[in-house]
Protein backbone atom coordinates (compact mmCIF):
# COMPACT_ATOMS: atom_id res chain seq x y z
CA UNK A 1 0.00 0.00 0.00
CA UNK A 2 1.38 3.04 -0.73
CA UNK A 3 2.31 6.25 2.11
CA UNK A 4 -1.52 7.95 3.16
CA UNK A 5 -1.99 10.95 2.65
CA UNK A 6 -0.82 13.12 6.03
CA UNK A 7 -1.12 16.40 6.92
CA UNK A 8 -4.34 17.84 5.33
CA UNK A 9 -7.01 16.04 6.41
CA UNK A 10 -9.62 14.84 9.73
CA UNK A 11 -10.29 11.68 10.22
CA UNK A 12 -13.90 10.32 9.65
CA UNK A 13 -13.94 7.01 11.68
CA UNK A 14 -15.39 8.47 14.54
CA UNK A 15 -18.24 10.15 12.74
CA UNK A 16 -20.76 7.59 13.58
CA UNK A 17 -20.00 7.10 17.07
CA UNK A 18 -21.81 10.39 17.52
CA UNK A 19 -24.98 8.77 16.00
CA UNK A 20 -26.77 9.37 12.39
CA UNK A 21 -25.95 12.96 11.45
CA UNK A 22 -27.57 14.98 8.91
CA UNK A 23 -26.01 15.79 5.40
CA UNK A 24 -24.64 19.12 6.32
CA UNK A 25 -22.49 17.50 9.30
CA UNK A 26 -21.17 14.69 7.24
CA UNK A 27 -19.88 17.22 4.76
CA UNK A 28 -18.23 19.46 7.40
CA UNK A 29 -16.02 16.13 8.88
CA UNK A 30 -15.68 14.76 5.28
CA UNK A 31 -14.16 17.75 3.77
CA UNK A 32 -9.99 18.62 4.21
CA UNK A 33 -9.71 21.47 6.69
CA UNK A 34 -7.79 23.12 3.91
CA UNK A 35 -6.37 22.03 0.55
CA UNK A 36 -2.99 20.20 0.14
CA UNK A 37 -0.15 22.78 -1.56
CA UNK A 38 2.70 19.75 -2.01
CA UNK A 39 2.55 16.87 -4.32
CA UNK A 40 0.66 13.88 -3.25
CA UNK A 41 0.88 9.98 -3.97
CA UNK A 42 -1.95 7.91 -3.23
CA UNK A 43 -3.11 4.48 -4.37
CA UNK A 44 -6.34 5.70 -6.29
CA UNK A 45 -8.14 8.71 -7.66
CA UNK A 46 -11.48 9.33 -7.87
CA UNK A 47 -12.62 12.73 -9.67
CA UNK A 48 -16.25 13.45 -8.67
CA UNK A 49 -18.30 12.90 -5.61
CA UNK A 50 -21.74 11.60 -7.31
CA UNK A 51 -23.20 8.11 -6.79
CA UNK A 52 -20.90 6.67 -9.51
CA UNK A 53 -17.44 8.52 -7.75
CA UNK A 54 -18.81 7.77 -4.14
CA UNK A 55 -19.40 3.74 -4.80
CA UNK A 56 -16.16 3.22 -6.31
CA UNK A 57 -14.39 4.78 -3.74
CA UNK A 58 -16.09 3.00 -1.19
CA UNK A 59 -15.57 -0.37 -3.00
CA UNK A 60 -11.30 0.25 -3.11
CA UNK A 61 -11.49 1.65 0.58
CA UNK A 62 -13.34 -1.80 1.58
CA UNK A 63 -10.05 -3.56 0.32
CA UNK A 64 -7.95 -0.97 2.64
CA UNK A 65 -6.46 1.12 0.05
CA UNK A 66 -6.02 5.14 -0.21
CA UNK A 67 -8.62 7.09 -2.23
CA UNK A 68 -8.71 10.36 -3.05
CA UNK A 69 -11.36 11.89 -4.00
CA UNK A 70 -11.48 15.63 -5.78
CA UNK A 71 -14.52 17.30 -5.98
CA UNK A 72 -14.43 21.14 -7.86
CA UNK A 73 -16.77 22.25 -5.00
CA UNK A 74 -18.87 20.33 -2.55
CA UNK A 75 -19.47 16.39 -2.28
CA UNK A 76 -23.12 17.60 -2.70
CA UNK A 77 -22.63 19.66 -5.49
CA UNK A 78 -23.39 16.84 -8.20
CA UNK A 79 -26.51 15.70 -11.20
CA UNK A 80 -27.27 12.74 -8.05
CA UNK A 81 -27.73 15.28 -5.20
CA UNK A 82 -29.90 16.98 -7.70
CA UNK A 83 -31.87 13.34 -9.21
CA UNK A 84 -35.86 13.65 -8.39
CA UNK A 85 -37.66 10.77 -9.85
CA UNK A 86 -36.12 7.57 -8.66
CA UNK A 87 -33.85 4.73 -8.83
CA UNK A 88 -35.09 1.68 -11.60
CA UNK A 89 -35.04 -1.66 -10.29
CA UNK A 90 -37.07 -5.00 -10.75
CA UNK A 91 -37.62 -5.84 -7.15
CA UNK A 92 -41.39 -5.55 -7.54
CA UNK A 93 -43.43 -8.59 -6.71
CA UNK A 94 -44.88 -8.02 -10.05
CA UNK A 95 -42.05 -7.07 -12.01
CA UNK A 96 -38.82 -9.49 -13.71
CA UNK A 97 -35.53 -8.66 -14.46
CA UNK A 98 -36.11 -9.49 -17.84
CA UNK A 99 -38.89 -6.70 -18.53
CA UNK A 100 -36.60 -4.00 -16.87
CA UNK A 101 -34.66 -5.71 -19.87
CA UNK A 102 -36.72 -5.59 -21.97
CA UNK A 103 -37.71 -1.82 -21.59
CA UNK A 104 -34.19 -0.36 -21.32
CA UNK A 105 -33.15 -1.70 -25.24
CA UNK A 106 -36.65 -0.42 -26.48
CA UNK A 107 -36.13 2.90 -25.20
CA UNK A 108 -32.00 2.53 -26.61
CA UNK A 109 -33.44 2.25 -30.21
CA UNK A 110 -31.44 -0.48 -31.19
CA UNK A 111 -28.23 0.57 -29.59
CA UNK A 112 -27.73 -1.00 -26.41
CA UNK A 113 -25.23 -3.31 -25.78
CA UNK A 114 -27.47 -6.26 -24.25
CA UNK A 115 -24.41 -6.99 -21.98
CA UNK A 116 -24.31 -3.78 -20.66
CA UNK A 117 -28.00 -4.28 -20.37
CA UNK A 118 -27.93 -7.54 -18.89
CA UNK A 119 -25.01 -6.57 -15.95
CA UNK A 120 -27.30 -3.63 -14.91
CA UNK A 121 -30.97 -5.15 -14.57
CA UNK A 122 -28.86 -8.45 -12.83
CA UNK A 123 -26.95 -7.19 -10.66
CA UNK A 124 -29.09 -3.64 -10.04
CA UNK A 125 -31.67 -4.95 -6.93
CA UNK A 126 -28.86 -6.29 -5.16
CA UNK A 127 -26.98 -2.96 -5.65
CA UNK A 128 -30.41 -1.30 -4.32
CA UNK A 129 -30.62 -3.65 -1.07
CA UNK A 130 -26.79 -2.95 -0.55
CA UNK A 131 -27.55 0.62 -0.85
CA UNK A 132 -30.55 0.56 1.63
CA UNK A 133 -28.60 -1.99 4.17
CA UNK A 134 -26.52 1.49 4.26
CA UNK A 135 -29.43 3.43 5.85
CA UNK A 136 -31.12 4.89 2.39
CA UNK A 137 -34.83 5.57 3.45
CA UNK A 138 -36.95 5.72 0.04
CA UNK A 139 -40.49 5.56 0.56
CA UNK A 140 -42.86 2.83 1.68
CA UNK A 141 -46.44 2.16 1.09
CA UNK A 142 -47.10 0.63 4.20
CA UNK A 143 -44.41 -1.98 5.24
CA UNK A 144 -43.36 -2.61 1.58
CA UNK A 145 -41.24 -0.31 -1.10
CA UNK A 146 -43.18 2.43 -3.01
CA UNK A 147 -42.83 2.04 -6.65
CA UNK A 148 -43.56 4.56 -9.24
CA UNK A 149 -43.69 4.38 -13.21
CA UNK A 150 -42.38 6.62 -15.33
CA UNK A 151 -42.15 6.91 -19.20
CA UNK A 152 -40.88 4.19 -21.82
CA UNK A 153 -41.44 1.33 -18.22
CA UNK A 154 -44.13 -1.48 -18.35
CA UNK A 155 -43.86 -2.04 -14.52
CA UNK A 156 -43.89 0.21 -11.37
CA UNK A 157 -40.21 0.15 -10.40
CA UNK A 158 -38.80 2.89 -9.77
CA UNK A 159 -38.08 3.64 -5.90
CA UNK A 160 -37.93 7.42 -4.93
CA UNK A 161 -37.93 9.44 -2.12
CA UNK A 162 -40.02 12.26 -2.47
CA UNK A 163 -38.90 14.13 -5.38
CA UNK A 164 -35.50 14.52 -3.60
CA UNK A 165 -34.44 11.03 -4.22
CA UNK A 166 -30.56 11.83 -5.19
CA UNK A 167 -30.10 13.81 -2.07
CA UNK A 168 -31.19 10.74 0.22
CA UNK A 169 -28.80 8.52 -1.98
CA UNK A 170 -25.70 10.89 -1.67
CA UNK A 171 -26.34 11.15 2.21
CA UNK A 172 -26.60 7.71 2.96
CA UNK A 173 -23.30 6.79 0.71
CA UNK A 174 -21.46 10.17 2.51
CA UNK A 175 -22.20 8.36 5.42
CA UNK A 176 -21.02 5.00 4.53
CA UNK A 177 -17.56 6.71 3.28
CA UNK A 178 -17.29 8.67 6.37
CA UNK A 179 -16.91 5.43 8.22
CA UNK A 180 -13.62 4.82 5.90
CA UNK A 181 -10.53 6.90 7.23
CA UNK A 182 -8.65 5.99 4.01
CA UNK A 183 -10.94 7.48 1.69
CA UNK A 184 -9.90 11.38 1.55
CA UNK A 185 -11.66 14.18 0.17
CA UNK A 186 -10.48 17.50 -1.31
CA UNK A 187 -13.10 20.06 -1.70
CA UNK A 188 -13.23 22.96 -4.16
CA UNK A 189 -10.24 21.30 -5.93
CA UNK A 190 -10.53 21.33 -9.79
CA UNK A 191 -9.07 18.34 -11.86
CA UNK A 192 -7.51 20.66 -15.19
CA UNK A 193 -5.62 17.77 -16.28
CA UNK A 194 -4.42 14.06 -16.47
CA UNK A 195 -0.75 13.19 -16.03
CA UNK A 196 1.00 10.58 -17.97
CA UNK A 197 3.66 8.23 -17.62
CA UNK A 198 4.20 6.90 -20.64
CA UNK A 199 0.53 5.24 -22.28
CA UNK A 200 -0.94 5.44 -19.04
CA UNK A 201 -2.59 7.81 -16.69
CA UNK A 202 -0.62 8.04 -13.58
CA UNK A 203 -1.99 11.05 -11.87
CA UNK A 204 -3.59 14.19 -11.79
CA UNK A 205 -3.08 17.75 -11.71
CA UNK A 206 -5.53 20.03 -9.92
CA UNK A 207 -5.91 23.19 -8.95
CA UNK A 208 -6.47 24.38 -5.39
CA UNK A 209 -9.61 27.21 -6.27
CA UNK A 210 -8.59 29.12 -2.67
CA UNK A 211 -4.96 30.43 -4.57
CA UNK A 212 -4.76 28.97 -7.85
CA UNK A 213 -1.95 26.57 -6.83
CA UNK A 214 -1.42 23.87 -8.91
CA UNK A 215 -1.47 20.27 -6.97
CA UNK A 216 0.45 17.09 -8.50
CA UNK A 217 -0.72 14.02 -7.73
CA UNK A 218 -0.05 10.30 -8.43
CA UNK A 219 -1.77 7.34 -8.45
CA UNK A 220 -1.95 3.95 -9.70
CA UNK A 221 -5.15 4.56 -11.64
CA UNK A 222 -7.85 7.02 -11.79
CA UNK A 223 -11.31 7.40 -12.28
CA UNK A 224 -13.88 9.89 -13.89
CA UNK A 225 -16.97 10.39 -12.41
CA UNK A 226 -17.20 13.84 -13.08
CA UNK A 227 -20.73 13.70 -14.36
CA UNK A 228 -22.23 15.29 -17.88
CA UNK A 229 -21.95 17.89 -19.76
CA UNK A 230 -25.32 19.80 -19.61
CA UNK A 231 -23.57 23.25 -19.42
CA UNK A 232 -22.89 23.42 -22.88
CA UNK A 233 -26.58 24.01 -24.05
CA UNK A 234 -28.25 27.32 -23.10
CA UNK A 235 -31.40 25.50 -21.54
CA UNK A 236 -30.16 23.07 -19.30
CA UNK A 237 -31.65 20.99 -16.40
CA UNK A 238 -27.98 20.79 -15.11
CA UNK A 239 -26.27 21.75 -12.01
CA UNK A 240 -23.21 24.63 -12.97
CA UNK A 241 -20.79 22.03 -12.37
CA UNK A 242 -21.96 19.91 -15.46
CA UNK A 243 -19.32 21.44 -17.90
CA UNK A 244 -18.25 18.13 -19.34
CA UNK A 245 -14.84 18.19 -17.83
CA UNK A 246 -13.88 14.63 -17.70
CA UNK A 247 -15.07 14.10 -21.40
CA UNK A 248 -12.51 16.48 -22.24
CA UNK A 249 -9.66 15.33 -19.73
CA UNK A 250 -10.28 11.91 -21.08
CA UNK A 251 -10.18 13.13 -25.05
CA UNK A 252 -7.05 15.30 -24.30
CA UNK A 253 -5.03 12.22 -23.59
CA UNK A 254 -6.02 10.54 -26.72
CA UNK A 255 -8.98 8.46 -24.89
CA UNK A 256 -11.85 6.89 -27.30
CA UNK A 257 -15.35 8.66 -27.18
CA UNK A 258 -18.48 7.38 -28.34
CA UNK A 259 -21.96 8.17 -28.64
CA UNK A 260 -21.31 11.33 -28.38
CA UNK A 261 -24.46 13.00 -30.27
CA UNK A 262 -26.53 11.51 -28.15
CA UNK A 263 -27.76 13.74 -25.61
CA UNK A 264 -30.92 13.34 -23.78
CA UNK A 265 -33.47 16.40 -23.35
CA UNK A 266 -35.68 16.46 -20.64
CA UNK A 267 -38.97 17.59 -21.79
CA UNK A 268 -40.55 18.64 -18.76
CA UNK A 269 -38.43 21.78 -17.46
CA UNK A 270 -40.21 24.82 -15.85
CA UNK A 271 -40.10 27.61 -18.06
CA UNK A 272 -41.15 30.46 -16.32
CA UNK A 273 -39.41 34.16 -17.56
CA UNK A 274 -36.39 34.75 -15.62
CA UNK A 275 -36.32 31.48 -13.38
CA UNK A 276 -34.31 28.74 -13.75
CA UNK A 277 -34.79 25.87 -15.84
CA UNK A 278 -36.00 23.28 -12.92
CA UNK A 279 -36.39 19.99 -13.36
CA UNK A 280 -39.86 18.78 -13.36
CA UNK A 281 -39.30 15.07 -12.62
CA UNK A 282 -40.89 12.85 -15.13
CA UNK A 283 -42.35 11.07 -11.95
CA UNK A 284 -44.86 14.20 -11.98
CA UNK A 285 -46.01 12.13 -15.28
CA UNK A 286 -45.63 8.57 -13.98
CA UNK A 287 -48.40 9.54 -11.50
CA UNK A 288 -51.00 11.29 -14.19
CA UNK A 289 -50.03 14.36 -15.24
CA UNK A 290 -50.79 15.19 -18.37
CA UNK A 291 -48.90 17.55 -21.41
CA UNK A 292 -51.10 19.99 -22.94
CA UNK A 293 -50.69 22.26 -25.69
CA UNK A 294 -50.99 26.17 -25.60
CA UNK A 295 -54.67 25.65 -26.42
CA UNK A 296 -55.39 23.40 -23.94
CA UNK A 297 -55.20 20.36 -25.98
CA UNK A 298 -53.64 16.91 -24.71
CA UNK A 299 -51.62 16.20 -28.05
CA UNK A 300 -48.62 13.51 -26.85
CA UNK A 301 -51.10 10.24 -28.23
CA UNK A 302 -50.71 11.76 -31.96
CA UNK A 303 -47.32 11.27 -31.61
CA UNK A 304 -46.77 8.01 -29.67
CA UNK A 305 -49.69 5.42 -28.26
CA UNK A 306 -47.92 5.94 -24.80
CA UNK A 307 -48.79 9.35 -24.45
CA UNK A 308 -47.71 11.07 -21.78
CA UNK A 309 -45.37 8.05 -21.11
CA UNK A 310 -44.15 7.61 -24.42
CA UNK A 311 -40.40 7.68 -24.33
CA UNK A 312 -38.34 11.25 -23.16
CA UNK A 313 -36.97 11.84 -26.90
CA UNK A 314 -40.54 11.75 -28.02
CA UNK A 315 -41.55 14.12 -25.60
CA UNK A 316 -39.35 16.14 -26.63
CA UNK A 317 -39.15 16.95 -30.00
CA UNK A 318 -43.32 16.60 -29.75
CA UNK A 319 -43.23 19.59 -27.59
CA UNK A 320 -41.08 21.21 -29.81
CA UNK A 321 -42.96 20.46 -32.96
CA UNK A 322 -46.39 21.40 -30.97
CA UNK A 323 -45.33 25.01 -29.83
CA UNK A 324 -43.40 25.47 -33.25
CA UNK A 325 -47.30 24.77 -35.22
CA UNK A 326 -49.08 26.78 -33.03
CA UNK A 327 -47.13 29.31 -32.39
CA UNK A 328 -47.44 29.13 -28.73
CA UNK A 329 -44.52 29.88 -26.50
CA UNK A 330 -44.78 26.68 -24.05
CA UNK A 331 -45.91 23.89 -23.01
CA UNK A 332 -48.19 23.03 -20.12
CA UNK A 333 -48.24 20.11 -17.27
CA UNK A 334 -51.27 19.88 -16.38
CA UNK A 335 -51.97 17.81 -12.71
CA UNK A 336 -55.12 19.67 -11.33
CA UNK A 337 -57.43 16.51 -12.23
CA UNK A 338 -55.37 14.98 -9.47
CA UNK A 339 -57.41 16.75 -6.44
CA UNK A 340 -57.06 13.40 -4.68
CA UNK A 341 -53.75 12.75 -3.98
CA UNK A 342 -51.14 14.60 -2.27
CA UNK A 343 -48.82 16.61 -4.51
CA UNK A 344 -46.85 18.57 -1.44
CA UNK A 345 -45.90 15.28 -0.14
CA UNK A 346 -45.34 13.42 -2.71
CA UNK A 347 -43.17 16.14 -4.57
CA UNK A 348 -42.04 18.53 -1.89
CA UNK A 349 -39.60 19.93 -3.78
CA UNK A 350 -40.87 20.71 -6.96
CA UNK A 351 -44.01 21.70 -4.99
CA UNK A 352 -42.73 24.29 -2.75
CA UNK A 353 -40.72 25.88 -5.84
CA UNK A 354 -42.98 26.29 -8.18
CA UNK A 355 -45.25 27.84 -5.69
CA UNK A 356 -42.31 29.92 -5.09
CA UNK A 357 -42.61 31.29 -8.31
CA UNK A 358 -46.67 31.75 -7.96
CA UNK A 359 -47.86 28.84 -9.45
CA UNK A 360 -49.60 25.14 -7.51
CA UNK A 361 -49.42 22.20 -8.98
CA UNK A 362 -53.00 21.40 -7.76
CA UNK A 363 -54.65 24.73 -9.62
CA UNK A 364 -52.64 25.56 -12.51
CA UNK A 365 -51.26 24.54 -15.79
CA UNK A 366 -47.49 24.42 -14.92
CA UNK A 367 -45.49 25.82 -18.42
CA UNK A 368 -42.82 23.66 -19.60
CA UNK A 369 -40.20 23.75 -22.12
CA UNK A 370 -37.61 21.01 -23.19
CA UNK A 371 -33.84 21.75 -21.22
CA UNK A 372 -30.44 19.36 -21.96
CA UNK A 373 -30.39 16.56 -19.02
CA UNK A 374 -28.24 13.65 -19.93
CA UNK A 375 -25.41 12.40 -22.03
CA UNK A 376 -25.21 9.20 -23.15
CA UNK A 377 -22.30 8.77 -25.06
CA UNK A 378 -18.76 9.88 -23.72
CA UNK A 379 -15.62 8.03 -22.50
CA UNK A 380 -15.97 4.10 -23.88
CA UNK A 381 -15.68 1.87 -21.57
CA UNK A 382 -15.98 -1.84 -21.06
CA UNK A 383 -17.97 -3.45 -18.47
CA UNK A 384 -15.86 -2.79 -15.91
CA UNK A 385 -15.55 0.93 -16.14
CA UNK A 386 -11.43 0.74 -18.64
CA UNK A 387 -11.12 3.01 -21.20
CA UNK A 388 -8.70 2.74 -24.02
CA UNK A 389 -5.48 4.51 -21.92
CA UNK A 390 -4.51 2.47 -19.27
CA UNK A 391 -5.30 2.85 -15.92
CA UNK A 392 -7.64 5.51 -16.25
CA UNK A 393 -11.04 4.24 -15.81
CA UNK A 394 -14.75 5.73 -16.00
CA UNK A 395 -18.06 5.48 -14.69
CA UNK A 396 -21.27 7.22 -14.88
CA UNK A 397 -22.41 10.06 -16.86
CA UNK A 398 -19.41 10.91 -18.39
CA UNK A 399 -18.76 7.09 -19.25
CA UNK A 400 -20.00 4.93 -22.24
CA UNK A 401 -20.77 1.62 -21.32
CA UNK A 402 -23.69 1.21 -24.29
CA UNK A 403 -25.98 0.59 -21.33
CA UNK A 404 -27.93 3.55 -22.63
CA UNK A 405 -27.88 2.72 -26.19
CA UNK A 406 -29.52 6.12 -28.05
CA UNK A 407 -31.83 7.36 -25.20
CA UNK A 408 -31.69 6.26 -21.86
CA UNK A 409 -34.88 4.93 -19.96
CA UNK A 410 -35.83 6.72 -17.28
CA UNK A 411 -34.47 6.49 -13.93
CA UNK A 412 -31.50 4.20 -15.15
CA UNK A 413 -28.73 6.53 -14.57
CA UNK A 414 -28.54 6.53 -10.59
CA UNK A 415 -28.49 2.57 -11.18
CA UNK A 416 -25.34 2.68 -13.71
CA UNK A 417 -23.86 4.66 -11.34
CA UNK A 418 -24.50 2.09 -8.69
CA UNK A 419 -23.66 -0.88 -10.69
CA UNK A 420 -20.80 0.56 -12.87
CA UNK A 421 -19.23 2.54 -9.93
CA UNK A 422 -18.58 -0.71 -8.15
CA UNK A 423 -17.34 -2.29 -10.92
CA UNK A 424 -14.54 0.12 -11.93
CA UNK A 425 -13.55 0.13 -8.40
CA UNK A 426 -13.42 -3.63 -8.24
CA UNK A 427 -11.22 -3.39 -11.56
CA UNK A 428 -9.18 -0.46 -10.07
CA UNK A 429 -7.79 -2.83 -7.07
CA UNK A 430 -5.99 -5.06 -10.13
CA UNK A 431 -3.84 -2.06 -11.42
CA UNK A 432 -0.08 -3.44 -10.48
CA UNK A 433 1.32 0.39 -11.12
CA UNK A 434 3.25 1.84 -8.26
CA UNK A 435 1.18 5.06 -8.59
CA UNK A 436 5.32 6.49 -7.78
CA UNK A 437 4.90 9.44 -9.44
CA UNK A 438 7.42 9.35 -12.20
CA UNK A 439 5.05 11.40 -14.53
CA UNK A 440 5.99 13.50 -17.36
CA UNK A 441 6.23 16.78 -16.59
CA UNK A 442 3.45 18.93 -18.29
CA UNK A 443 2.80 22.69 -18.81
CA UNK A 444 -0.26 24.60 -17.86
CA UNK A 445 -3.65 23.16 -18.87
CA UNK A 446 -5.58 24.74 -21.70
CA UNK A 447 -8.15 27.53 -20.94
CA UNK A 448 -9.35 30.36 -22.26
CA UNK A 449 -8.86 33.52 -20.78
CA UNK A 450 -10.67 34.70 -17.61
CA UNK A 451 -11.48 38.03 -19.24
CA UNK A 452 -13.68 36.24 -21.89
CA UNK A 453 -14.93 33.09 -20.36
CA UNK A 454 -18.20 34.57 -19.86
CA UNK A 455 -18.60 35.63 -23.40
CA UNK A 456 -17.38 32.18 -24.80
CA UNK A 457 -19.47 30.33 -22.57
CA UNK A 458 -22.53 32.04 -23.37
CA UNK A 459 -21.63 31.52 -27.32
CA UNK A 460 -20.61 27.99 -26.77
CA UNK A 461 -24.09 27.35 -25.66
CA UNK A 462 -26.47 29.29 -27.77
CA UNK A 463 -24.55 27.64 -30.80
CA UNK A 464 -24.95 24.31 -28.98
CA UNK A 465 -28.81 24.61 -28.06
CA UNK A 466 -29.89 26.54 -31.76
CA UNK A 467 -27.68 24.43 -33.96
CA UNK A 468 -26.41 20.84 -32.18
CA UNK A 469 -29.91 20.72 -30.25
CA UNK A 470 -33.34 18.72 -30.14
CA UNK A 471 -33.64 18.96 -34.43
CA UNK A 472 -30.63 19.09 -36.46
CA UNK A 473 -29.27 19.16 -39.93
CA UNK A 474 -26.27 19.26 -42.17
CA UNK A 475 -25.98 23.36 -42.42
CA UNK A 476 -26.79 24.44 -38.78
CA UNK A 477 -24.40 21.80 -37.94
CA UNK A 478 -21.51 22.55 -40.07
CA UNK A 479 -21.98 25.77 -39.54
CA UNK A 480 -21.29 25.22 -35.47
CA UNK A 481 -18.82 22.61 -36.11
CA UNK A 482 -16.76 25.24 -38.03
CA UNK A 483 -17.43 28.28 -35.04
CA UNK A 484 -16.60 25.72 -32.42
CA UNK A 485 -13.34 24.70 -33.87
CA UNK A 486 -12.21 28.30 -33.18
CA UNK A 487 -13.40 28.67 -30.31
CA UNK A 488 -11.99 24.97 -29.34
CA UNK A 489 -8.52 26.31 -30.62
CA UNK A 490 -8.88 29.45 -28.95
CA UNK A 491 -8.50 27.16 -25.86
CA UNK A 492 -4.77 28.01 -25.66
CA UNK A 493 -2.21 26.27 -22.64
CA UNK A 494 -2.25 29.39 -20.05
CA UNK A 495 -2.43 29.28 -16.19
CA UNK A 496 -6.51 30.00 -16.55
CA UNK A 497 -8.79 29.58 -13.62
CA UNK A 498 -11.42 27.67 -13.45
CA UNK A 499 -13.78 28.96 -15.17
CA UNK A 500 -11.63 29.98 -18.18
CA UNK A 501 -10.66 25.85 -18.02
CA UNK A 502 -14.40 24.75 -17.81
CA UNK A 503 -14.89 27.06 -20.72
CA UNK A 504 -12.14 25.32 -22.68
CA UNK A 505 -13.35 21.92 -21.79
CA UNK A 506 -17.47 22.96 -23.19
CA UNK A 507 -15.79 24.11 -26.49
CA UNK A 508 -13.92 20.59 -26.99
CA UNK A 509 -16.94 18.52 -25.48
CA UNK A 510 -19.49 20.50 -27.57
CA UNK A 511 -17.38 20.46 -31.00
CA UNK A 512 -17.21 16.28 -30.05
CA UNK A 513 -21.27 16.62 -30.21
CA UNK A 514 -21.22 18.57 -32.86
CA UNK A 515 -18.88 16.56 -35.09
CA UNK A 516 -20.78 12.74 -33.85
CA UNK A 517 -24.14 14.24 -35.02
CA UNK A 518 -22.87 15.78 -38.38
CA UNK A 519 -21.55 12.34 -39.03
CA UNK A 520 -24.35 9.89 -38.24
CA UNK A 521 -26.70 10.68 -40.94
CA UNK A 522 -30.00 9.08 -40.01
CA UNK A 523 -32.50 9.85 -37.03
CA UNK A 524 -32.50 7.30 -33.64
CA UNK A 525 -33.45 7.89 -30.06
CA UNK A 526 -32.10 11.23 -28.86
CA UNK A 527 -30.57 12.14 -32.43
CA UNK A 528 -32.89 13.38 -34.73
CA UNK A 529 -31.66 14.76 -37.94
CA UNK A 530 -34.14 16.86 -39.97
CA UNK A 531 -32.52 16.03 -43.70
CA UNK A 532 -32.09 12.34 -42.03
CA UNK A 533 -35.49 11.92 -40.09
CA UNK A 534 -35.75 7.65 -40.52
CA UNK A 535 -33.82 5.38 -38.69
CA UNK A 536 -31.38 3.55 -40.85
CA UNK A 537 -30.34 0.31 -39.27
CA UNK A 538 -28.85 -0.52 -42.85
CA UNK A 539 -25.70 1.56 -42.25
CA UNK A 540 -26.31 3.13 -38.99
CA UNK A 541 -27.05 0.31 -36.30
CA UNK A 542 -23.29 1.03 -34.97
CA UNK A 543 -21.97 3.01 -32.67
CA UNK A 544 -19.76 6.27 -33.34
CA UNK A 545 -16.61 6.22 -32.34
CA UNK A 546 -13.97 9.18 -32.12
CA UNK A 547 -10.66 9.37 -31.06
CA UNK A 548 -8.73 13.26 -31.80
CA UNK A 549 -10.19 14.23 -34.89
CA UNK A 550 -11.03 10.62 -36.49
CA UNK A 551 -15.09 9.93 -36.52
CA UNK A 552 -15.62 5.91 -37.36
CA UNK A 553 -18.11 3.05 -37.00
CA UNK A 554 -18.32 0.14 -34.77
CA UNK A 555 -18.94 -3.21 -35.91
CA UNK A 556 -22.87 -3.34 -35.99
CA UNK A 557 -24.80 -3.77 -32.13
CA UNK A 558 -25.51 -7.26 -31.91
CA UNK A 559 -28.92 -7.93 -31.73
CA UNK A 560 -31.61 -6.94 -28.98
CA UNK A 561 -32.51 -10.62 -28.04
CA UNK A 562 -34.06 -11.09 -24.63
CA UNK A 563 -34.37 -14.84 -23.30
CA UNK A 564 -37.00 -15.57 -21.21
Amino acid sequence: MTPRVRGASVCVSSFLREGRPGIRRIIARVLFSKAVKSPLTTDYIVVGSGIAGLRAAIEIATAERDVVLLTKDLPTDSNTEQAQGGIAAALGEEDEIALHEQDTLSAGDGLCDPQAVRMLVEQGPRCVYELIGWGADFDQDGLRLAFTREGAHSKNRVLHRGDSTGHEIVRALLEKASTFPNIRFLKRTFTAALRMEGARCAGVLAIDESDGRRIPIAARAVLLASGGCGQVYRETSNPPQATGDGMALAAAVGAEMMDMEFIQFHPTALAVPGAPRFLLSEALRGEGAYVRGGDGRRFLSEYHPKGELAPRDVVARAIVEETRRHGHPRAYLDLTHLGDRDLRKRFPKIFETVLALGLDLRKDLIPILPAAHYAMGGVRTDLRGRTSVPSLYAAGEVAATGVHGANRLASNSLLEGLVFGMAAGSAMLEETGTGSGGMVAEGPPAGVPDASADAVAAEIRTLAWEKIGIVREREGLRGAVARLTELASGAREIPATRRGLETGNMAHVALMIGRSALFREESRGAHFRKDFPERDDAHWKVHTRLIGDALAKSEPVPAERVER
